[in-house]
């Protein structure tokens, strides 16, 4: 009696391995297209500067209600403009921060992706949103010209 030897085989061959790199390869592939990181981060900004937005238009409201002679009431900028204009304390700019910071807001919300948009204090900002008031039906709207994905973002008040 003769016993035969078997061999047994352990491991994967080169051609299983590739197969499931491939594989592997497709889905992620097919999971990054889907997610599309950068829309996401597009879309989160996009919700952020809504939320900006809104909390100026409330800051703004409630400053109104407060002062029922209007917002200009005892606020050095002057009247909401019938056009629209950047809020910023640059020269030319609507400069709302000394009349809604700190009582009605913390501080003034920028837009994080709009060219020069920051906020030290009071005196150096620029928001990057722009606000006017309409002469026909008094409504006071702010606007995000920096919006992505084709969006156009304004609130109106």
């Amino acid at each position: 009696m003769t016993k035969s030897k078997t061999w047994t085989q352990k491991g994967f061959t080169y051609i299983e391995l590739l197969m499931t790199m491939g594989i592997l390869v497709i889905l992620i592939s097919m999971v990054i297209i889907n997610l599309n990181p950068a829309q996401q981060f597009a879309q989160a900004r996009n919700t952020q500067r809504i939320s900006d937005i809104n909390a100026i238009v409330i800051a703004v409201t409630q400053r109104t209600a407060d002062h029922q002679m209007g917002f200009e009431e005892d606020c050095s900028v002057g009247a909401i403009p019938a056009i629209a204009v950047k809020m910023t304390s640059d020269v030319g700019g609507y400069n709302i921060a000394s009349c809604l910071v700190p009582t009605y807001l913390s501080l003034l919300p920028f837009d994080t992706k709009a060219p020069g948009a920051h906020y030290t204090n009071s005196t150096d900002y620029d928001t990057g949103y722009y606000i006017q008031k309409s002469a026909v039906t008094g409504r006071t709207t702010i606007t995000a010209p920096s919006a992505e994905l084709g969006q156009t973002i304004s609130v109106a008040q």
